[in-house]
């Protein structure tokens, strides 16, 4: 069985995410989109509601499982016997990030790979800072996030990062 593994922050989630779930979904017999948790950060959304809005959107998808870990990506991977870990590149500070994560969790798990895979053109610039940024300008993201959980991310960022506050 091939299985991959497709960790991130998810904050939030949006289509360049899904865009890559959905091309994974196809390749692999089960995908796990795994919330990563990392107490050095600072996110909008907690966990729990990351975990809601990807199961909300990849319902359609039967192959894939949503999850969260604070494991270490590798170490994760090992625990669901994947062969594959998923990462999107967008840019060349994404590569210069993957390279190094990729040396690491391939020390670690030699095992498992690293498939890094581009989003689709009309992706390509999509940030979760940036969706939150055009959410502050009373702008819309209905292009960058899953139709289903719009307004559910567009309130909770209003809410929690109110310029009037």
């Amino acid at each position: 069985m091939k299985i991959a593994v497709y960790p991130g922050s998810f904050d939030p989630v949006s289509n360049g995410h899904l865009d890559i779930i959905e091309r994974v979904a196809k390749v692999f017999d089960k995908v796990y989109v795994v919330v990563a948790i990392n107490q050095q950060k600072h996110y909008t959304f907690t966990t729990d509601e990351k975990v809601l809005m990807l199961q909300k959107v990849t319902k359609h998808i039967p192959n894939v499982i949503i999850d969260k870990s604070s494991d270490l990506v590798s170490l994760y991977s090992q625990k669901v016997k994947a062969n594959v870990i998923i990462r999107g590149l967008r840019n060349f500070n994404d590569y210069q990030d993957e390279i190094s994560l990729f040396q690491f969790n391939r020390s670690i798990s030699p095992d498992i790979d690293t498939f890094a895979l581009f989003p689709s053109a009309n992706n390509l610039f999509l940030s979760s800072s940036t969706i939150k940024e055009l959410v502050l300008f009373n702008a819309s993201i209905e292009q960058y996030v899953p139709k289903e959980i719009v307004q559910y991310v567009t309130d909770i960022i209003k809410e929690r990062h109110s310029i009037n506050k």
